[in-house]
């Protein structure tokens, strides 16, 4: 009897994201309610998303599938990737973990967690990794699916965790599914896309007609249906100029309820002339009056306060100067954009550095979006650095799969048969049918 008193007075921790609940995971809860009571720390969305995906459900809704798992004594936040904050406060005499993290992103976690046990005299129990299933695993081969809803709150979600947003063009279903599956290990932990940049240029380009906004709202959103359809990842538009203020008001309303977290527009008018074909190609830019006229237009046609509506400054494409670029990025903010791109071809990026540290000197939470085309030797932690927030990769995939086509098309021509293309060039058909959900 005292044994078992003195077991019951033996605290366990174990930390867990909670967002998809495995046979793996129960034997983890079940292997460390064994030890004593058992505290689980649950990640919170600001803990995961700099390490994984979003979760599919809110922490309050994790929280209560937890609190009602056999075995588990109490829920608590853990608000840090590292399991040590936590610790600290708790001091628990056991921390149960997978043995997986042995060999993972998470082997230095793993150290110092060691190292902090073995100082307070508890220890750490490795419980054998469930073979043949993870929370990874399930994600990729499972398409949940999203509603409108859930999907436009996204982008604000994964803003108030204080990360950099990744997000990259996508201009077929195809190319979404890629965004939405790939995955690699780095130092900091797996790293994916955050979100889908629709980009006009790319749309028009790969149907192979001219970038110059003639394409209309629904032939815009009949292609980009595809890629709704089979992705759960927050969608920014490009918008383009938005066009004239009772025109972008319908745009608004239509991506919003099309589950379209964002749209970009920038602050030009007339007929689009895409900046990336030559230092000739000019535009008319908006007057600062004008185009916030058009935010504020647009702002109050929302029917959510999810959505939101991002200036693109044009100021230092025209050749003037960062402090005019500052002037109408302010005036938009107060207009109620609810967040600022700036564009530049200076290859150095000096003026978007400039630009970013006065613009977040004066708006501090206003989120600033890059596209670092031109000034691509900068890492993305070099740009969070100096306050950018979204980082967007807009025509990759495009320029990417053009040359892989190119070369395709001149093996079978060259060799007059598609073995040399089908050896160097191509993967099994299956590879791809494999990566659509519902073929597998």
């Amino acid at each position: 009897m005292a044994e078992k008193e003195e077991k019951k007075e033996k605290t366990v921790y174990v930390g867990i994201t909670g967002d998809i609940i495995h046979p793996g995971i129960i034997n983890i809860i079940q292997q460390g309610a064994k030890y004593g009571r058992l505290i689980v720390g649950l990640l919170t969305n600001s803990a995961i998303i700099n390490h994984k995906r979003l979760p599919y459900l809110s922490y309050e809704q994790r929280k209560n599938v937890i609190e009602n798992i056999k075995g588990v004594s109490e829920v608590i936040p853990q608000e840090d990737w590292s399991y040590v904050p936590n610790l600290k406060k708790l001091k628990p005499d056991y921390i149960i973990h997978g043995d997986d993290w042995k060999d993972n992103y998470l082997k230095e976690i793993r150290e110092e967690t060691i190292a902090f046990m073995k100082s307070i005299g508890s220890e750490v129990i490795e419980i054998p990794y469930t073979k043949g299933i993870t929370s990874s695993d399930i994600f990729k081969k499972t398409t949940l699916g999203i509603t409108p809803t859930q999907r436009i709150k996204k982008l604000r979600t994964l803003l108030s965790s204080n990360k950099i947003i990744r997000a990259i063009e996508a201009h077929s279903g195809l190319c979404g599914l890629i965004i939405e599956q790939i995955e690699e290990d780095t130092k900091e932990g797996p790293a994916g896309f955050d979100a889908i940049w629709s980009s006009s240029l790319t749309d028009s380009t790969s149907k192979g007609k001219p970038d110059i906004e003639a394409v209309d709202l629904m032939t815009r959103l009949s292609s980009l249906s595809d890629i709704l359809k089979c992705t759960t990842k927050p969608i920014i538009y490009d918008g383009d100029t938005g066009d004239i203020p009772e025109h972008f008001v319908f745009t608004v309303r239509t991506l919003e309820r099309n589950g379209i977290s964002a749209v970009i527009i920038e602050d030009k008018k007339g007929l689009k002339k895409n900046s990336l074909l030559g230092t000739s190609v000019t535009q008319t830019l908006c007057d600062e009056e004008e185009f916030c006229h058009k935010i504020r237009e647009g702002k109050k046609a929302q029917v959510t306060s999810d959505f939101m509506i991002i200036a693109r400054i044009e100021e230092i494409i025209a050749g003037k100067t960062v402090q005019e670029a500052l002037k109408k990025s302010y005036a938009c903010v107060k207009a109620g954009a609810d967040g600022i791109m700036i564009h530049s071809k200076e290859k150095t990026g000096n003026d978007i550095k400039e630009f970013c540290l006065e613009f977040k000197k004066e708006y501090p939470k206003i989120p600033i979006v890059l596209v670092p085309t031109t000034y691509n030797q900068f890492t993305e932690k070099e740009f969070g650095e100096w306050g950018a927030n979204i980082i967007i990769y807009a025509n990759h995939m495009l320029r990417s799969s053009y040359p892989a086509m190119r070369k395709c098309a001149e093996s079978i021509l060259k060799n007059g048969r598609s073995l040399e293309a089908e050896e160097e060039l191509c993967v099994p058909m299956k590879d791809i049918l494999d990566a659509i959900p519902g073929n597998n």
